[in-house]
């Protein structure tokens, strides 16, 4: 391991060590991890320069030194040692893998690393609310239809992509003139003008059930632009309703599948979520396919139509012919 990979974890780790060690020595620090009381003084520099977003005063990390000891006053959020989540660690998993993948890449073997790590630890876990099989499924599907992407990215080519829109629930046929690839939150997607939609258009890779690359060159307007994704891939639009749900262990894929804000980690596993949606019926499919696994706490209208919908299918199950195996 490279100095600058071997740091990282050190740094990360650092923090809620010496929380927990308030006035440790620093060479008692130093020998727990590994290193040289001087290594480990230039670690304490390097975290002087870290904090939250801004970076001025009460921003940054903050280090009280008394003698040959050190005790952290600020910890500027980082006051326990990283842990993944199985869905955390299943998206960064996909994540890295898309970069190993990508052209360019300067140390593709420590992105190899961190992956094995990923694995193994994941591996020893066994979180609530992963499914293991469909990630499997889903993520050979998503490399292969990535490299088809890249392929036509530099090559220069259009694209005929089948893609399944999930907020109308449809599956449509597009040509589209790819732009870039992009990850947002460990989320695969493809940029491209529409000719269909006649505009720039973000497709989600895990959508996109069937692509092939076009003899014809890619050609995006002048006018057409990138996306601005600072603030995220979805934006709320001005009147468009949320959801307030309660997933089940079985049903947290829904909050990484959908753009979802998380709210609590409720008891046994259970997550409550909010969820913007434009479609009412689409919204009400979505419980209904989730069976007992997801609850609507709000808004009361969508867990009327839920229940009124239900009731509407057991009433007409109660109408179907009863056959006997042989």
């Amino acid at each position: 391991m490279s100095a600058a990979t071997g740091r990282m974890p050190r740094l990360l780790a650092l923090v809620p060590y010496l929380l927990a060690r308030p006035g440790v020595r620093i060479e008692d620090a130093a020998r727990d991890f590994g290193v040289t009381a001087r290594q480990l003084r230039r670690d304490l520099e390097l975290l002087w320069m870290c904090g939250l977003p801004g970076y001025g005063p009460g921003d940054l990390i903050d280090l009280s030194f008394e003698g040959d000891t050190v005790t952290v006053t600020f910890d500027a959020g980082m006051n326990r040692p990283l842990r993944l989540t199985g869905g955390e660690a299943t998206a960064l998993l996909v994540a890295l893998r898309a970069v190993a993948e990508t052209p360019g890449v300067v140390d593709t073997e420590a992105v190899h690393r961190a992956i094995a790590k990923i694995e193994a630890a994941a591996g020893q876990a066994q979180p609530s609310g992963v499914v293991v099989g469909l990630a499997v499924r889903e993520g050979e599907r998503t490399a292969a239809t990535r490299r088809v992407v890249q392929n036509a990215l530099r090559a220069g080519r259009a694209l005929r992509i089948r893609y399944y829109t999930a907020s109308r629930d449809q599956i449509t046929e597009r040509t589209v003139d790819p732009m870039r690839l992009l990850i947002v939150q460990a989320v695969g997607y493809l940029e491209a003008w529409c000719r269909r939609a006649e505009g720039v258009r973000l497709f989600r890779l895990d959508r996109i059930d069937e692509v092939e690359v076009l003899g014809e060159p890619a050609a995006p307007p002048p006018a057409a632009r990138p996306t601005d994704i600072s603030d995220g891939v979805f934006r709320a639009r001005p009147g468009q309703a949320e959801a307030e749900l309660v997933l089940e262990p079985d049903a947290r894929w829904v909050a990484e599948y959908y753009p979802c804000q998380e709210l609590d980690e409720l008891d046994g596993g259970r997550l409550r979520v909010r969820m913007r949606y434009g479609d009412e019926s689409w919204m009400v499919r979505l419980v209904m396919g989730l069976g007992g696994d997801a609850r609507v706490e709000n808004p009361p209208g969508l867990a009327e139509a839920v229940r009124s919908r239900a009731a509407a299918a057991l009433e007409r199950a109660r109408h179907l012919p009863v056959t006997l195996g042989q």
